[in-house]
């Protein structure tokens, strides 16, 4: 079940969810829109690689904007903290950037429960679009569970800025 906005509201003043900063202003009948902050990241490699770690570099977002360009993919992060202990956040992009062709979160939405921090953006573009350090591009929905909690407690927990994948550290030996 999904929260609406004046539930959302609600559970945050009862710190039932974590949104920081909050500004009433942000939120809608089904969700709360998230501000983009001030960095990027994108990858310097030609190829990127799963199991090791991708070099990549940070990119201070100017006051005339940033071009995102198609086929890159770049990470940026919520200004929001964000997160709960009782609800699964989902996020999703604000259908006014989707209609520019700005995907904010490519495949991974699902912002498991007990996870609380600044969340990543996964940023591509399906043709050159300027965004702007401030820019409400995305929006998180909070959604109840059913059965028993187990909360999250991984390599993202905490995360300020924009994270790059961690994958490469999930890599298992073989079997023989």
């Amino acid at each position: 079940m999904i929260l609406t906005g004046p539930e959302i509201t609600r559970e945050h003043a009862l710190g039932r969810l974590a949104l920081d900063p909050f500004d009433d202003e942000h939120v809608q009948p089904n969700s709360y829109n998230l501000a983009l902050g001030p960095t990027l990241i994108h990858y310097t490699g030609s190829v990127l690689d799963t199991r090791r770690e991708n070099a990549f570099e940070a990119i201070t977002i100017p006051d005339e904007g940033f071009v995102l360009t198609p086929d890159r993919i770049y990470l940026g992060a919520s200004v929001e903290v964000l997160g709960s202990n009782h609800f699964v956040p989902i996020i999703r992009s604000r259908s006014g950037a989707a209609r520019l062709g700005v995907f904010v979160h490519v495949t991974a939405d699902l912002i498991d429960i007990g996870s609380i921090g600044q969340t990543t953006f996964q940023f591509h573009a399906v043709e050159p679009i300027r965004i702007y350090a401030g820019d409400r591009l995305a929006q998180v929905t909070f959604w109840r569970t059913h059965g028993k909690i187990v909360l999250y407690n991984g390599k993202y927990q905490g995360s300020k800025g924009p994270q790059p994948s961690q994958i490469h550290r999930d890599v298992q030996k073989a079997p023989a």
